[in-house]
């Protein structure tokens, strides 16, 4: 049911994050090159075995759950507001 994806916040080093979303995405090669929000300003957290550093931000139930995407011209670690 996780996911463990490497994301470009737009800091040195990608960050690691543990998500639920292996339902909606059985095949993680679907969310390479996507732009998606991330909650980045939450204390990092053990999710079987592995640190999470951050939460993705989705909507929907499983297994129609969809993530929270920005366009191409914003750039990673824009902010959201």
């Amino acid at each position: 049911k996780l996911l463990q994806l490497t994301v470009d916040v737009g800091e040195p080093a990608p960050r690691t994050i543990v998500a639920g979303i292996a339902q909606a995405y059985p095949d993680p090669a679907a969310l390479v090159g996507k732009r998606i929000v991330v909650v980045a300003n939450l204390a990092p957290r053990p999710l079987r075995g592995i640190t999470s550093q951050g939460m993705l931000l989705a909507a929907g139930e499983a297994p129609n759950l969809q993530l929270v995407t920005v366009g191409e011209g914003i750039a990673p670690g824009t902010r959201v507001k």
